[in-house]
């Protein structure tokens, strides 16, 4: 399947949101282990769905699986609704996730929003690398050095005024924030190209 490169468009916008303490209990796991551990109902995917994403871009085209995820899951993944889903679609979920609060408002904005236990105490990074994003995972296992240093402050609760202070605190995720811009249409392309090779791994294609 022909996939067309397109350049992403980025917020600027520092979007807090309601702090989400779930945490995803992901630990040990690989995409492989996870493959048949949690697999439950096939999700399909439309074949004409995913044809005109590959025409519109790299980010449609995976927008399209994060579609059919979040329908199965009812948009929201936790706990109970994790084990509809196996490893390679939470892996691909968990980078749509990175992505848009890291373009939104940053790693502060991604770990003050509940993801940061999610993203780096589970195998995401290691997932990147095995998925060819090689670059990434060692962006990603920079970031988590800090998360893991920091964790207390960065997910604590605050006021309106301490959250926009927390950027000026963490410069250290400004280098990486600024990698990850560079490479994040690389790292998009990447993934798509490996999502196309193992479609039959990230659910069942469909024609109408």
């Amino acid at each position: 399947m022909a996939m067309k490169k397109t350049l992403c468009l980025r917020v600027s916008v520092f979007h807090k949101k309601k702090p989400c303490k779930q945490k995803y209990c992901l630990h040990s796991y690989t995409p492989e282990l996870l493959k048949n551990k949690l697999k439950k109902d096939v999700i399909q995917i439309k074949d004409e769905a995913l044809r005109k994403g590959a025409e519109e871009g790299m980010v449609e085209f995976l927008q399209v699986f994060i579609d059919a995820y979040e329908e199965a899951i009812g948009g929201e993944l936790t706990a109970e609704t994790m084990p509809q889903l196996n490893g390679y679609q939470i892996t691909l979920l968990a980078y749509h996730y990175f992505r848009r609060e890291v373009n939104e408002g940053g790693f502060v904005q991604l770990i003050y929003n509940g993801y940061g236990s999610f993203i780096f105490e589970n195998p995401f990074a290691k997932a990147m690398r095995l998925m060819g994003a090689r670059e990434f995972s060692k962006l990603v296992y920079s970031a988590r050095k800090v998360y893991e240093e920091n964790k207390k402050e960065l997910t604590r609760e605050k006021t309106d005024e301490e959250f926009m202070a927390t950027y000026e605190k963490f410069e250290a995720f400004d280098k990486l924030e600024e990698e990850f811009m560079e490479m994040e249409e690389y790292v998009t392309a990447t993934l798509a190209s490996y999502v196309d090779e193992h479609i039959e791994d990230f659910g069942e294609v469909v024609k109408d």
